[in-house]
């Protein structure tokens, strides 16, 4: 009785593990389920159940966190700090703004045509002008913000950058 490759190989490997992890291993093959491509209904149907994620939604969510920071620590703090706070936010919103312009504009997708990398590329290069950006927007907060507070610069920063979690924690929530 003759044995194909794979199944000769199988068994043997069966044999040097031990009674448990054979087991262990079949079981997993029973249970494994059987892939099935969706029809083109199925997939219409589980895109609309999707939540829709834009980036600009996250821009206009800090820009909202940014004015709302700094009315309270207006509110609270005065105007000192509501402008070290709102530069803050602003070191996260401005960047965020370009970026998403960037990869939404698809001038290098339009440069290169049918090329994967393009957007690759695209995303890591608006990425690095990003970072740059906030570099520059906090190397001159100095400059642009008198009286600055740089614990009151850096709340509002961190308020900004929780925009992403509060639109991801939104979108993701089902409804009943």
């Amino acid at each position: 009785m003759k044995h194909s490759a794979p199944a000769e190989s199988k068994r043997k490997f069966q044999a040097s593990v031990g009674p448990e992890e054979s087991r262990a291993g079949e079981a997993d093959e029973a249970n494994e389920e059987v892939f099935k491509p969706l029809s083109r209904e199925e997939a219409a149907q589980w895109r609309a159940r999707q939540p829709r994620f834009t980036v600009w939604r996250v821009v206009q969510t800090q820009a909202v966190l940014a004015v709302l920071s700094a009315l309270i620590a207006w509110g609270l703090l005065g105007w000192e700090m509501a402008g070290s706070v709102f530069y803050g936010a602003l070191c996260v919103v401005v960047p965020s703004a370009v970026m998403a312009w960037g990869i939404t504009s698809n001038l290098i997708a339009r440069l290169f045509p049918g090329a994967p990398r393009a957007s690759l590329a695209s995303l890591l290069l608006w990425e690095g002008a990003k970072v740059l950006l906030v570099m520059a927007m906090l190397w001159s907060a100095p400059r642009w913000v008198p009286d600055l507070n740089w614990l009151a610069l850096l709340a509002g920063l961190v308020v900004a950058l929780k925009a992403y979690w509060l639109e991801f924690f939104f979108k993701t929530r089902r409804k009943p």
